[in-house]
């Protein structure tokens, strides 16, 4: 297991605004999963979802856009599939579910209204989801899924021409980032399956750079994230120890970093891991 690397990912993590939406009661009964039969703790999906977001606004100072929650949209939480953003251009997807694509258009207005160069996938043969978008500071993987095609991966090619786009078949899970994220510059954490570990090699396969690897026992819990925050240095979010307690000690050997772990089970239930729950930005220029 290496430690942090500078080099070309060196600004990956840099954040100073995050879009966070509330959820709506809909999603106990209504939110799209996989499995059927988990019954969800509100309550708890909220005490949840209001202490992910206290971390990212008081613990680590981001500038916090809370939208509101759309009854009508129960997935509406899952914020990180309706926009992938890069430097200070956004592109506002066009999600692989139907009943999601309304989704867009409050973060629409959202990205809007921090400046950011909005892109708009209006192509009908396009669908992206951003948990298929993997951003390692020097390139994008994407993974082509349920929810994600080659058409949504050409888009998002041409509209972040500075960096290469590779895809990455999906096979067994709802999205790439089901079983990996960005745990530092360099470092990308894995689950354990064969089924991820198998994209970790066509990864490996498609970049001409060596990345280093985070393996972890549970492909749930190497969803993660990374955040590089001025006067905290290298910060990660993962999942707590009470949950997934053989992954939560692989991360407390990550010497480098701020290690936050936040409860996530609640919104599991539906499909949904830490990443889905924010769009991260940086804005270097002034609003």
């Amino acid at each position: 297991m290496a430690g942090l690397s500078s080099g070309g990912g060196s600004g990956l993590g840099r954040c100073s605004h995050a879009v966070v939406r509330a959820l709506p009661e809909s999603l106990r009964e209504h939110a799209l999963r996989i499995e059927k039969d988990k019954a969800v703790d509100f309550a708890r999906a909220e005490r949840e979802h209001q202490l992910y977001v206290a971390v990212l606004k008081s613990k680590l100072g981001l500038q916090v856009l809370e939208l509101p929650a759309d009854e009508s949209l129960p997935d509406c939480v899952f914020v990180e599939d309706v926009a992938v953003v890069c430097e200070e251009t956004a592109l506002i997807t066009r999600p692989g579910a139907p009943s999601r694509r309304k989704e867009v258009d409050a973060m629409k207005r959202a990205l809007e209204s921090l400046n950011l160069n909005i892109v708009e996938m209006t192509d009908e043969n396009a669908t992206l989801d951003g948990g298929d978008v993997l951003f390692t500071g020097r390139e994008f993987f994407v993974g082509l899924s349920k929810r994600t095609n080659q058409r949504g991966a050409e888009i998002l090619a041409d509209t972040f021409k500075d960096y290469a786009v590779s895809t990455v078949p999906v096979y067994d899970s709802l999205h790439l980032k089901s079983f990996c994220s960005m745990a530092g510059p360099n470092l990308i954490a894995i689950g354990s399956t064969e089924a991820a570990q198998k994209a970790l090699k066509t990864m490996q396969q498609m970049s001409d750079h060596r990345y280093d690897k985070l393996t972890v026992p549970d492909d749930a819990a190497a969803n993660c994230i990374y955040l590089n925050i001025p006067g905290k240095g290298h910060v990660l979010l993962h999942r707590a120890p009470e949950e997934y307690p053989e992954s939560a000690k692989v991360f407390e050997k990550l010497k480098d970093h701020m290690l936050i772990p936040i409860a996530n089970t609640e919104m599991e239930k539906v499909d949904g891991l830490l990443t889905c729950c924010s769009v991260l930005i940086n804005k270097t220029s002034e609003l």
